[in-house]
């Protein structure tokens, strides 16, 4: 049995999470009786696993809990419309510097 949820937390542990978290958009406003989006966390830990496995969008394994594949695409595209990645960029590289 493949434990995808070990492989997912080891792609975003709790200490760089809790750097990334304030640089993430709050959800936008949902249509009444609409899905419920997934929790960022979920859905950056799902956007990492295909970036870093190659793996299609739609192949992304449900049993990780982090959503669809189209979820965290659409996730990835807003936070990037959003400016998140650049802020990332930036915080990354003040962790490497501050890290020597």
């Amino acid at each position: 049995m493949v434990r995808w949820w070990g492989m997912a937390r080891a792609l975003l542990p709790d200490d760089l999470w809790t750097e990334i978290a304030p640089l993430l958009p709050p959800p936008r406003p949902r249509p009444k009786g609409g899905r419920p989006p997934i929790d960022n966390r979920a859905a950056l830990t799902g956007i990492l696993f295909v970036l870093r496995s190659g793996l299609p969008w739609e192949m992304l394994p449900a049993e990780m809990g982090c959503g669809s594949g189209m979820s965290c695409w659409r996730r990835l595209r807003d936070w990037q419309a959003a400016g998140v990645w650049a802020r990332l960029h930036q915080v990354l590289l003040e962790r490497l510097h501050a890290a020597g």
